[in-house]
């Protein structure tokens, strides 16, 4: 920080820092009296405001300095945080505490994730409970429940328009429903995962009713303007996220006379995070979450949660500024909780969330695109280019690999990227959207189009694995051997997600092989949605195709195959070190169909190969032997021998984790 004070000297932000705490100290005196703190309570929050504060100090006076009133919002800041710490439950204390010292804890090779609607997985949260035995019989560590909160009737963007953040969907259950649900979840082994939607509020959120009816302080809690003049400037520099369902990114409200910012749906009113009240009072729902026993916060939209003229109004520096300071203040309310970056944007943007002082974890929407891309091509020539200088990340941070989940896939690799290996990125995309579509001559997909933008030739893609992979057109022509390459083409696939370093999620229903449910378009609040094309309701007597006794053939023959190989594959990861954290070395095999790494972890090594063809591809033993460092090597997978005294035949979309014997 820099600047001088009225007296000529630099500004010291350590100083000012302290200065600062010193005179707020009587305030959390009163805090610790209020709730009766005990002097363990209270000692423990001190040693990590000592910590964290001047981090905080300065990220919010960097933010926030330049008010009048900065001092004051400092200080409800503070006071949140300390109420939020003398209110969270002694055992998730506890938990912090362990999580501290065991910094690795959620890079290991044991964790494993998936992801689902509680409504359409289970109906609501008491029968979820009752699926925590099958989440252990699958093998996930790690639970991920899309928005579950309080939203508004009709469209509500599949929960991402909040009424309440401290109240349940009452058709899924209560707040109490969830905090017992954590606590299961937690003594199974489990980690709670939930969104933590801040970038907007629905229409019917009690700040914006209040808003609505006239009050100025609520009013500051949106982007709220009289005429078009400002909004007209700002659009010259936005893009339409959602360009099939309304232009422009404000929306007229007829009550106020006023247009508000609403960057996704005309029902989700942006937040201004330029008012210090609004981080606050976000904050404030943050520690609530995080109280009810939730161990990862995945944070929704953080690139759009900063608004400037003449930008983007995306990925600017201060939307890193405000993750920063809700991280210093987690670090000393709930150090145990992290957060997961939900950026789909610029690889290189993407990366910029990822840090242990911002968002510990982060989706890896780069490596979801490309292993669809490589199923394209039959090539990893791009994702090899990607992986080769995008995959590593800073310590204590990690990945979070996925194929599918509720959202649409976008194609966001790097132009740079392709042009390197002589590829043209906008005919590429535009290939890439017939294939997945089902418009390209020979293709297996059958995607539909989301958000198709004929203007820009923008166009991303909604379906399930299953579906995309081949599964879906195999059964409708009954053709065994493309029900073969399908079921190959979903293995490789999660085998890479499972392997490659990170955490893998599966958006549960993969498990499966769940096609696409076009039942949707008979609910009329979906119907103009296709991404609910991949979100269908979980069939519960699929459980039936694992019982032995129970005779299956056909489609259920087929099912039991993809859970039983997904599980398998699941338990290897758990049981070999060399999957833990995310240090990945790519391996030169001289095959453009083939990928080839290798995983090290604490003197353990395996070396994964995956050839993305219909067809049968060679690697050179040499290469494997100087790769795996040895003469002789066992497939995980098949338990096959392998020796490099030969060359390696791979066959057709055949998925080999070697160790060295």
């Amino acid at each position: 920080m820099t600047g001088s004070t009225d007296n000529g000297r630099p500004f010291d932000a350590t100083h000012e820092a302290d200065l600062t705490l010193k005179r707020l100290r009587p305030r959390l005196d009163s805090i610790w009296t209020q709730e009766q703190a005990s002097t363990e309570t209270i000692s423990s929050f001190e040693q990590r405001l000592a910590e964290q504060w001047p981090r905080l100090f300065e990220l919010l006076f960097r933010l926030y300095g330049d008010r009048y009133d900065f001092f004051y919002h400092l200080e409800q800041i503070l006071l949140t945080a300390a109420h939020g710490w003398a209110s969270r439950p002694g055992p998730l204390k506890l938990l912090d505490d362990r999580r501290v010292n065991e910094p690795h804890w959620f890079e290991s090779e044991r964790m494993v994730g998936g992801a689902l609607y509680v409504d359409l997985f289970s109906e609501n949260l008491g029968r979820l409970r009752e699926q925590i035995p099958y989440f252990q019989k699958l093998g996930l560590t790690y639970l991920h429940l899309m928005p579950l909160f309080a939203v508004r009737p009709g469209d509500n963007d599949g929960g991402y328009a909040i009424s309440n953040y401290r109240s349940i969907d009452p058709e899924l259950g209560t707040i109490d429903d969830l905090v017992q649900l954590a606590t299961e979840l937690r003594e199974a082994g489990i980690c709670l995962v939930l969104d933590f939607v801040f970038n907007h509020t629905s229409d019917d959120h009690d700040w914006a009713q209040r808003a609505k009816s006239g009050d100025r302080e609520y009013q500051d809690f949106y982007y709220i303007f009289p005429d078009r003049t400002l909004p007209d400037q700002y659009e010259r520099t936005l893009r339409e996220i959602f360009p099939t369902v309304r232009r422009g990114n404000f929306t007229w409200d007829d009550g106020m006379r006023s247009w508000v910012w609403t960057t996704f749906n005309s029902f989700q009113w942006d937040l201004n995070y330029r008012n210090p009240a609004v981080f606050r009072a976000m904050l404030d729902e943050l520690l609530f979450l995080a109280n009810t026993g939730v161990d990862i916060l995945r944070l929704d939209a953080v690139a759009f949660i900063w608004k400037q003229m003449g930008t983007s109004c995306e990925n600017l520096p201060q939307a890193h500024l405000i993750i920063q300071a809700f991280n210093a203040v987690v670090r000393i309310v709930a150090p145990g909780v992290l957060f997961k970056s939900e950026a789909i944007v610029h690889p290189d943007d993407v990366a910029k969330y990822i840090s242990p002082h911002e968002c510990q974890l982060s989706y890896n929407p780069t490596l979801m695109a490309l292993l669809w891309e490589s199923l394209a091509t039959r090539s990893v020539r791009l994702l090899t280019r990607s992986l080769s200088h995008r995959h590593r990340l800073p310590e204590f941070t990690t990945w979070v690999n996925y194929l599918r989940c509720h959202d649409d896939i976008g194609w966001t690799f790097d132009d740079a990227d392709a042009a390197a290996i002589g590829i043209n990125a906008f005919n590429h995309r535009q290939f890439l959207n017939e294939f997945y579509t089902g418009q390209f001559e020979g293709s297996f997909a059958r995607g539909v189009p989301f958000q198709h933008n004929p203007a820009t030739g923008d166009m991303r893609i909604s379906g399930t694995l299953a579906s995309l992979a081949g599964l879906e057109q195999a059964i409708e022509l009954d053709d065994d051997r493309l029900k073969e390459m399908a079921l190959q083409r979903m293995a490789i696939l999660h085998g890479i997600t499972i392997s490659i370093g990170g955490i893998p999620l599966l958006y549960l229903g993969e498990e499966w092989g769940l096609l696409n449910d076009y039942d949707y378009v008979k609910d009329p609040a979906k119907s103009g949605d296709t991404r609910w094309i991949h979100r269908p309701k979980m069939k519960w007597e699929y459980l039936e195709t694992l019982d032995d006794t129970i005779k299956t053939d056909g489609d259920g023959s087929i099912r039991k195959r993809i859970f039983n190989s997904l599980k398998t594959l699941i338990s290897l990861r758990k049981s070999h070190p060399a999957f833990a954290g995310v240090d990945m070395q790519l391996i030169p095999v001289d095959n453009p169909h083939v990928l080839g790494f290798s995983r090290k972890h604490e003197g353990n090594t395996i070396v994964v190969l995956a050839n993305f063809s219909e067809s049968p591809q060679t690697i050179k033993g040499n290469t494997l032997r100087t790769a795996g460092m040895g003469r002789f090597f066992e497939d995980l997978i098949t338990s096959a021998a392998i020796a490099t005294s030969e060359d390696l035949t791979l066959k057709p979309y055949q998925l080999m984790w070697l160790h060295r014997v």
